[in-house]
């Protein structure tokens, strides 16, 4: 009989629980976060025959634990906390939590779910994420910059640059601002580096987007060949799914990442959109409140590319 150890992982330590068939607790284990974390957990579990691991989140906080677990031999499973919440929901009807309830409940989720994904050592699909993630992280922080320079260019004249802001824009009007005070000074003096950072930024990007579409291309896959999708978005849509083969069917991996068509009836109108595309009710607002960061991700580079595709085919038709 296989004994079911569930851990409750966090940033200074983690709390293991051991159930056998009947869901019954054997034995609990709390340590402190170390280099050794791995050994003890296998020492403790050494009184029990024969074993399996439940992590929750193991592509989240478990991620550095189930790794260092499989690289050890061990068979792992993922368990995502909506599925533990809901077996201490459904077992005590108390949702509060405490760390040995939550290591039990991830352990009798895995024990009882037929459905979970085993944890598999790291392949080309992290180093894609890795690389995705870098790119976005920059991306983000550009725009950020660009729009503390918006404000600025603002106070320096009304309206600023009138139009989008760009860098080309922003250095033609700070070279035509009159600095008369020292607040219009300092005010240029901060708008000239928001311009440095945003220009290396830029720079990083550039060289951003070309180690990705290197890393794609190593990577030899064909969503690259669909209309709409380029390295970018074929980097986070592989990054952040993995293995394609853990979705039983298109219709599981459409749920995944919130494409699939969803029937939204009033009265005699029946109506079926896709909350790609914004369809509101019930349904796609609930899918939208359980999705997790990485599914929010794949599902925003799954809609950008239907909205791509969409645009070219309206500027053919136009053409014609």
């Amino acid at each position: 009989m296989t004994i079911m150890i569930g851990i409750d992982p966090h940033k200074a330590t983690h709390t293991a629980v051991a159930i056998d068939g009947d869901e019954e607790v054997l034995d609990e284990f709390t340590l402190r976060s170390s280099s050794v974390q791995v050994r003890w957990l296998r020492a403790w579990a050494g009184q029990f025959d024969d074993t399996a691991w439940a992590v929750e989140s193991a592509r989240g906080l478990g991620y550095l634990l189930s790794q260092q677990l499989v690289a050890a031999g061990e068979t792992v499973f993922d368990v995502p906390p909506v599925l533990a919440s809901r077996v201490r929901v459904l077992g005590s009807g108390r949702s509060q939590k405490n760390d040995p309830n939550d290591a039990r409940s991830v352990a009798i989720a895995a024990l009882r779910s037929d459905r979970l994904t085993r944890v598999v050592p790291d392949d080309h699909a992290q180093v894609l994420r890795l690389l995705v993630k870098r790119h976005r992280d920059n991306a983000k922080l550009r725009a950020r910059q660009m729009v503390r320079l918006s404000a600025l260019l603002c106070e320096l004249q009304p309206g600023g640059t009138r139009t989008k802001t760009t860098p080309t824009k922003a250095n033609e009007l700070l070279d035509t601002v009159t600095v008369c005070n020292e607040v219009s000074r300092t005010r240029v003096m901060i708008a000239r580096e928001l311009l440095d950072d945003v220009t290396q930024l830029d720079t990083m990007l550039r060289a951003s987007k070309a180690r990705l579409g290197a890393a794609v291309a190593v990577s030899g896959t064909s969503v690259c060949d669909i209309v709409g999708i380029g390295p970018i978005c074929a980097a986070t849509i592989i990054g952040y799914t993995g293995d394609i083969q853990r979705f039983p069917s298109k219709a599981h991996f459409a749920m995944y990442n919130a494409t699939a068509p969803l029937e939204a009836s009033s009265g005699a109108r029946s109506v079926t959109g896709s909350t790609s595309e914004g369809t509101v009710n019930s349904t796609s607002r609930s899918i939208s409140q359980r999705l997790s960061r990485s599914e929010l991700v794949v599902r925003a580079a799954c809609s950008t590319t239907a909205k791509s595709a969409r645009a070219r085919a309206t500027r053919k038709r136009s053409a014609r």
